[in-house]
């Protein structure tokens, strides 16, 4: 008598997996996905969402924005605050995860404490910078002391956006530290103790055992700082306004300002599509380098 396959459509793989991944599938699609192809949309339209309604414009929003200085002036002002922010964010909390992972009294403490900046709001903490960095703050008060004139460090055109800098800097510090000492622990002991045998004293032993351990981190980390200092926005909103002179208008507060202050939603979503655009080349840099180290 043959034998009958009770084999149903239930077990099927590929079925079973669609089922799992269905709800993240959907989830992603309707928040992530479609947000995005009508982001591309919107930018080549004009018009408000009002009963007037938008209309096709093609690039003439993007062209808007090549023939802009504004625009330029902000682009300039992002990659000037991502450059000298992400170099510090990288090489001091690296510092400080070398050294609070070797045994030491009160090590987790300060693991503690250099961590608790990155769980603060951007709001609570730009408040506070705020208040620190005020033409009366205890900043000025502080350097006074030694004979250092008062400095209006927010309405200066040269000294608004190095605070700006300092505050991105302390707010990520903890969250790469913590990125770095998981790297650092999934670095081999014996390695360092068979380089000590060959007499590498501790630099020779951060040059060629830890930097190259810890390439995947710190591409990883390169990659999230940058992509968190270039949707920066709090900060600026909150202690500056983007100014003074628009030397602290940094791309996503542009967006804000275009879309919520002068209601142009195309232009705006233009000026997102190049955000956007300028994130995917750092995710597929760091997915190329992945790749090469596999």
């Amino acid at each position: 008598m043959p034998k009958i396959s009770t084999k149903s459509w239930l077990d099927n793989d590929t079925f079973a997996a669609w089922t799992f991944l269905a709800p993240a599938v959907i989830l992603l699609g309707l928040f992530v996905l479609w947000p995005i192809a009508y982001l591309f949309y919107l930018s080549f339209t004009a018009g408000s969402f009002t009963s007037t309604g938008t209309y096709w414009v093609g690039f003439k929003n993007y062209w808007r924005l090549l023939l802009n200085p504004d625009f330029w002036q902000v682009i300039g002002n992002t990659v000037y605050f991502t450059v000298a922010s992400v170099i510090p964010s990288l090489v001091i909390p690296l510092g400080l995860a070398v050294l609070l992972n070797r045994s030491m009294a009160l090590r987790g403490v300060l693991r503690s404490a250099y961590f608790l900046p990155s769980i603060i709001s951007l709001v609570a903490a730009g408040l506070g910078f705020r208040w620190l960095f005020q033409t009366s703050g205890p900043v000025n008060a502080f350097l006074n002391i030694f004979g250092i004139p008062t400095i209006s460090w927010l309405g200066d055109t040269f000294w608004a956006m190095p605070v700006l800098i300092i505050l991105s800097i302390w707010k990520q510090l903890g969250f790469n530290m913590v990125v770095f000492l998981a790297g650092l622990q999934a670095i081999p002991p014996s390695r360092y103790e068979a380089a000590e045998l060959d007499g590498a004293n501790g630099w020779r032993q951060f040059w060629h055992i830890t930097l190259p351990g810890l390439r995947p981190t710190l591409i990883f980390a390169t990659v999230t700082t940058a992509i968190f200092t270039l949707r920066s926005f709090e900060q600026v909103y909150v202690m500056t306004g983007g100014g003074p002179l628009n030397t602290t208008n940094l791309l996503v507060y542009y967006i804000y300002q275009e879309a919520f202050g002068q209601f142009d939603f195309g232009y705006a979503a233009a000026a997102a599509t190049v955000l956007l655009a300028i994130a995917l080349v750092l995710v597929y840099l760091q997915l190329r380098t992945w790749e090469e180290e596999s």
